[in-house]
């Protein structure tokens, strides 16, 4: 099995891409439904999928192309309309069906679409399974008779169901009663949802970003533009605001002073919490571009990051690969696998906010000891193909950079995956010094 073949239209997270283009087409839509339904019948039973959807227009031509390939295949299919991605991946397990599928393109702006898949077990699909899809897209279609094909129908309960699911993952002996929070959902799949999750906890809510109409989907608003919320939080004197991304699967927290918080320090909450309850936490998992100071705070702790490939795929392989059930990204991806098979934004809010109950206190006091380093990220153009790693000068301005730095700072150099680019990231206690050594690092990538 090559790379070609796994990568032919399945990135690192799903199908993506831009609407009208290839491979975000109807016709393209049908043929994978129907690829992958005929890959769903290999087992020998009649399959059934759950197809869920973010807020986008075009969710609507693509539900309906999907809907029509897995019918031709003869594959059931259960439509819970908009619904946020970690509610498919639940649904998915509650109802025992065989497949989970999402269309969404996450924090992408609503002239993208995409497609996501979730296993039986609400988890990430193999690439040996992306490949089987990819093999079938192109055999020639087997359509079934009339008596074998599949049936279509909406699951009305799908939003309400979900919510539960929420709320039960946060403290049975807390509520949220006291505190006025501002959720903003991105104007994307959990504006129905997120409220409601928080309103029956006990919270009292107001909100921005919750009134989509197909095109304003991330637009100003949500973990990607959490300026809109900052400002509505101070606005409204609300103690807390809950940024999510289109599809709920990120967050970012702001407090009543307009502080925000990223993905490094609410993981680095969700650690201390745990550990204050006496439970063990054996290791976490973060990114290449985790937080140094993050780093050091977990070690004062006795807690290991491990660092993966910058995406939430690599951080899941990663946890799956030790047995570890926390992890994260600055952008907001934080993964709670003792709650979620995947990342969910609204349950990482919940435990936040448990965390902050339980202890009494702000976010702010909750992480006075961790104060995050200044990263300078320099993105440098180079000679396509061109072994950068081979630059006697950058190995060397390198290896200076680091010596300066000693323990208390870090050097990262790594190509794209897209363009013809290095980026180089300087992270050090002192903003000047880390752009300083960036640049210096950037001036020798040169030939």
């Amino acid at each position: 099995m090559s790379s070609s073949t796994i990568r032919r239209y399945f990135g690192t997270d799903g199908i993506r891409g831009t609407v009208g283009q290839a491979p975000i087409t109807p016709d393209f839509m049908l043929r994978l439904g129907h690829a992958v339904g005929r890959v769903l019948r290999r087992t020998g039973a009649r399959p059934s999928v759950l197809i869920g959807k973010d807020t986008r227009i075009s969710g609507y031509m693509i539900e309906s192309a999907l809907e029509a390939g897995f019918a031709s295949a003869g594959v059931d299919v259960l439509l819970t309309g908009p619904l946020p991605t970690p509610g498919v991946a639940y649904l998915t397990r509650a109802r025992r069906v065989d497949l989970g599928v999402v269309i969404s393109a996450s924090h992408n702006p609503f002239g993208d679409n995409g497609i996501k898949f979730f296993s039986a077990k609400g988890e990430k699909l193999p690439d040996e399974w992306e490949a089987a899809v990819e093999s079938a897209i192109d055999e020639p279609p087997a359509w079934v008779d009339s008596a074998g094909l599949g049936r279509a129908r909406r699951i009305d309960d799908a939003g309400g169901r979900y919510v539960e699911f929420c709320k039960g993952t946060f403290g049975a002996d807390l509520s949220l009663k006291g505190l006025k929070l501002v959720v903003d959902a991105a104007h994307g799949a959990a504006y129905h949802v997120a409220p409601d999750v928080m309103h029956e906890l006990g919270a009292h809510v107001t909100t921005i970003g919750c009134a989509p109409d197909g095109f304003n989907i991330n637009a100003g608003v949500g973990a990607t533009a959490p300026q809109a919320l900052v400002e509505a939080v101070v606005e409204q004197r609300a103690d807390y605001g809950i940024a999510l991304d289109g599809d709920a699967d990120r967050l970012q927290v702001v407090d009543a002073a307009g502080r925000l918080y990223n993905g490094d320090e609410l993981l680095y909450v969700l650690v201390a919490d745990r550990l204050s309850r006496g439970e063990r936490v054996p290791g976490v998992v973060g990114t290449l571009m985790t937080n140094m100071a993050v780093e050091l705070a977990l070690r004062r702790r006795g807690v290991e990051l491990v660092r993966a490939k910058v995406g939430d795929r690599y951080v899941l392989e990663e946890l799956h690969g030790r047995g570890w059930a926390l992890g994260g990204e600055g952008s907001g991806h934080l993964l709670l696998l003792d709650k979620h098979t995947t990342g969910d934004g609204i349950v990482s809010a919940l435990q936040v906010l448990e965390a902050v109950r339980r202890s009494g206190r702000t976010l702010a006091q909750l992480l006075e000891d961790v104060t995050l380093f200044p990263q300078t990220l320099i993105n440098v153009r180079i000679a396509a193909g061109s072994d950068w790693r081979a630059n006697a000068r950058l190995k060397e301005a390198q290896i200076g950079v680091e010596r300066e730095l000693g323990d208390a700072g870090r050097v990262l150099i790594r190509a794209s995956g897209t363009e013809p680019v290095l980026r180089v990231m300087v992270e050090a206690r002192d903003a000047a010094q880390a752009s300083s050594a960036a640049q210096r690092i950037a001036a020798a990538c040169a030939p």
